[in-house]
């Protein structure tokens, strides 16, 4: 009995070190002293918090975290004409998390969002930091929050309140008409449909590869559910029939793998994870689809990890709290090897890697260019790191799988380094690079280089055309990484319509002899008839009328061929004028757009990386003077308004039975024109508020432009909110979740009056 107790109380002791451990856990920008944004359309922070948050938490929680009941919330939520709250979605919890996440940054201090979420420290640190640059994209900084607790609305708060209420009502806006639910379209794209298209012979396209991402892919552990929701038959089926021969998703090695001697903390629930790959693998065979991992090591690690007894010497550089481990030490390129030979080994066909090794997250002490802060890579040459890295990875994949393939990226790479890093490479690598990458462009007379996420600027430009040429020298085939259906230029319907540029592209590349394609990020993934062209472009022989022809006819028939061309024309031409720059394309409005609020005075902050655009006129126009950027968005509108125009004559000219799906993606083409609209409207109010500040004489005459601005606004809000509530794909992206919801434009309404009434 006394051993017994003994075990227990050890047991215990055990469980209370590891929970303060956890506690002690730091969050990114947790003792940042930057003042949060005050919401002055909202009664108070109170109201803010239930409005923002009352479609997608239920109200339990909510009231936990003001420590209060649930009446006392729903009270402040009729207070304000939202309806009762019905149940709300579980998928907010982990498809949508980081749009809960993103709406209550400036509400709430860390410890009441980890109870608003039901996260512990260690996912929401883990969330911060793995999740594709999640803590950057809210802008590297945590607003200081004081905790939010219930308090009794004042006379005024209720006043207000009820004229919130009053508002919505007279506008005609029902916050209770919230339409198709939000992630509605999953449900839809993961049901098989009853035959495959089979439109065009896979063995017929001049590229051997084409490679995408899923539409709805949980970017941060999508393998934990060993059922892989995120790549789901139906999806799968739909990617094929549209050309689609390989799918990718994200992967960290450590949780992979098997835990060894040297590590025995890595690997929790690698096996979990590896049953989850080998049911993809065999799903995705039946639609001769391949599976690639992205690969991004080896990734950096804490302090704590290399304060184990031995490991110190591991330690290469530092950077924001993390440490790389040093591939210059056989050891860690050791594991590399053997953790990717096991992981092939144990999925029989699994398709191959691609790998960055010289950005994203911190790996080799070469990846950020910071090898002066390690004794062992100081003095070696930067292409022998990361073309060993390269080397190291093919190594272990063609171990574990003979016939696996891995695909290595430049992107990142020091470009003086590129051809010596190449010659390093084994011959059974595939090289791939961004077709478009430092092309030159002209919008609005202003001379600039494309960087990447470019689908207004159809390549390839010459640096990939030298490094492929480099590649294909050294024996190398090559591939060209594309945006085909969506861009960082706008991201927030499932795919932009400017057909012509994507065929011109494709062509362009035919032309070139790549071998393959990398059809996007982890946007544009929708499984469109942008995607389809790549699969139809057999040679540099074949035109891209013919590719067009072809395709209009088989979605719309010859009934609707001549106006579905002339249609993808007017979006295309409009497109092409867009103001690009790519500053502006991870920090504009675009994504945002109509959701993004009117701020009456500068809100000081920085727009972050395609997440929340605050008011930074200068960053979002970037290399462009303020009536350039304008106009070019004017052009780019008017592209749209044509195309749109030209659809819904479509609609009435084609068969019966396809005018429903016409008139569904006309919705989303109108949702884009809204938010090139609403982009245009944003920038006058900021310019005429900025400039009011710095010349009084001129007082009324920029009042006015910011009264004409927020009318204008007021207008795109309630013109899009019918369009986004009747389709839950508006609004999405997978690796940033909904940026806005309906909800959202019921805010942007309620700010753009608040801000008429203080402009009076």
């Amino acid at each position: 009995m006394k051993r017994v107790l003994t075990v227990l109380f050890f047991s215990a002791f055990l469980c209370l070190l590891k929970a303060r451990a956890v506690e002690k856990i730091p969050l990114p920008g947790e003792e940042g002293e930057r003042a949060a944004l005050v919401c002055d359309s909202f009664p108070s922070r109170l109201h803010a918090f239930v409005w923002r948050n009352w479609s997608v938490v239920p109200v339990d929680r909510l009231a936990q975290v003001l420590e209060t009941t649930p009446a006392k919330v729903s009270q402040i939520a009729v207070s304000m004409g939202l309806s009762a709250q019905q149940k709300t979605l579980p998928e907010w919890k982990n498809e949508g998390y980081i749009t809960v996440l993103r709406r209550n940054w400036h509400l709430l201090p860390y410890p009441q969002l980890l109870t608003l979420m039901d996260f512990s420290r260690e996912k929401m640190r883990e969330h911060l930091i793995e999740n594709d640059f999640l803590f950057i994209k809210l802008g590297s900084v945590k607003p200081k929050c004081a905790p939010l607790v219930y308090h009794e609305p004042t006379e005024i708060e209720r006043e207000r309140a009820q004229q919130i209420a009053a508002l919505l009502k007279k506008e005609g806006v029902s916050p209770a008409d919230t339409g198709e639910p939000r992630f509605a379209f999953i449900p839809v794209l993961s049901k098989p449909l009853p035959a495959a298209a089979g439109a065009i012979k896979k063995d017929e396209s001049s590229f051997d590869l084409r490679l995408i991402f899923s539409y709805f892919a949980d970017f941060a552990d999508p393998l934990y559910d060993p059922e892989v929701p995120s790549y789901p038959d139906g999806l799968l089926q739909r990617l094929s029939d549209n050309g689609v021969n390989a799918v990718w998703l994200h992967t960290v090695l450590r949780t992979l793998a098997p835990p060894t001697e040297e590590f025995p903390e890595f690997g929790k629930d690698y096996q979990r994870r590896i049953s989850g790959l080998k049911v993809l693998v065999q799903r995705a065979r039946k639609y001769d689809i391949d599976v690639y991992l992205y690969v991004n090591e080896p990734r950096a690690m804490p302090q704590e990890f290399f304060d184990v007894a031995g490991r110190e010497t591991l330690k290469g550089i530092s950077r924001g709290g993390l440490h790389t481990m040093c591939t210059s030490i056989p050891a860690v390129r050791q594991w590399i090897s053997d953790s990717l030979a096991y992981v092939f080994q144990e999925v029989e066909g699994l398709g191959g890697v691609f790998t960055i090794t010289a950005s994203e997250n911190l790996t080799s002490c070469a990846s950020h260019r910071l090898t002066a802060g390690c004794e062992r890579c100081k003095n070696r040459d930067y292409a022998d790191i990361i073309a060993e890295v390269n080397t190291t990875i093919a190594e272990g994949v063609r171990r574990g799988n003979p016939k696996a393939r891995t695909v290595v990226w430049d992107w990142g790479w020091d470009d003086k380094y590129a051809p010596d890093i190449i010659a390093k490479l084994p011959e059974t690598c595939w090289f791939m690079s961004v077709s478009e990458w430092s092309l030159p462009i002209e919008r609005g007379g202003v001379k600039s280089n494309v960087g990447e996420y470019s689908i207004s600027s159809p390549g390839p430009g010459p640096r990939a055309s030298k490094h492929w040429q480099l590649a294909k020298e050294h024996g190398l085939k090559t591939v060209a990484k594309v945006q085909a259906g969506l861009t960082w230029e706008f991201c927030v319907i499932p795919y932009l319509p400017v057909m012509d540029l994507v065929a011109e592209h494709a062509h362009n590349l035919s032309d070139s002899n790549v071998d393959g394609v990398m059809l996007s990020w982890s946007l544009g993934c929708y499984p469109s008839p942008n995607l389809r062209i790549f699969q139809a472009m057999k040679g540099k022989d074949e035109s891209v009328d013919g590719v067009l022809d072809a395709m209009a006819d088989s979605l719309y028939g010859r009934q609707g061929r001549a106006l579905a061309r002339q249609a993808w024309t007017a979006f295309s031409n409009g497109f092409r004028e867009y103001p690009y720059h790519i500053s502006s394309l991870y920090v504009g409005p675009q994504h945002m757009g109509p959701a993004n609020p009117l701020y009456l005075n500068a809100t000081g902050y920085s727009a972050t990386m395609v997440g929340i655009p605050y008011d930074s006129l200068n960053a979002w126009r970037s290399i462009y003077p303020f009536e350039v950027w304008v106009q070019q968005l004017e052009r780019v509108r008017h592209g749209f308004e044509q195309g749109c125009a030209l659809y819904e004559k479509l609609a009435e000219a084609v068969d019966a039975n396809l005018r429903a799906q016409v008139q569904r993606e006309l919705g989303t083409y109108r949702a884009a024109t809204l938010h090139f609209e609403s982009m245009i409207n944003q920038a006058r109010f900021i310019d005429a508020r900025d400039k009011l500040a710095a010349d009084d004489q001129s007082r009324e005459k920029y009042i006015q432009t910011m009264r004409n601005s927020a009318k204008a606004e007021l207008d795109v809000a309630k013109r899009m909110l019918p369009l986004v509530q009747s389709d839950s794909r508006i609004g999405y992206e997978s690796s940033n979740h909904y940026f806005y919801i309906p909800q959202d434009l019921l805010e942007k309404i309620v700010n753009c009056h608040y801000v008429l009434s203080q402009l009076k």
